[in-house]
């Protein structure tokens, strides 16, 4: 998956998936968005930074990795965009799920 985060200045975190079609078929792509949903919605709510957009974009993988490693890799990718410094461009992080 790839995770990005922009600030918006606004009071709360707003939160996006989308998947390609390169993934797969409609069903395999929405299979993708609610194990990814899924996981966030467990583990990662209190990591998102109010008045901040992200945008979560699905790969292949998360069809076949174990819930626990997607939960793993959003908190990895997470815990990386925010630990950039101020004023760098905006961040993506690239994981395997």
């Amino acid at each position: 998956m790839v995770v990005q985060m922009r600030p918006t200045g606004m009071s709360c975190a707003r939160l996006g998936f989308t998947v390609s079609r390169k993934v797969g078929n409609a069903v395999e792509r929405n299979r993708v968005k609610r194990r990814l949903r899924e996981a966030l919605r467990q583990n990662v709510q209190a990591c998102l930074r109010p008045g901040c957009d992200y945008v979560v974009i699905g790969r292949r993988q998360a069809l076949t990795a174990s819930h626990a490693r997607l939960v793993d890799d959003l908190n990895s990718a997470l815990a990386r965009i925010h630990a950039r410094p101020e004023g760098s461009p905006p961040a993506t992080r690239n994981t395997h799920g």
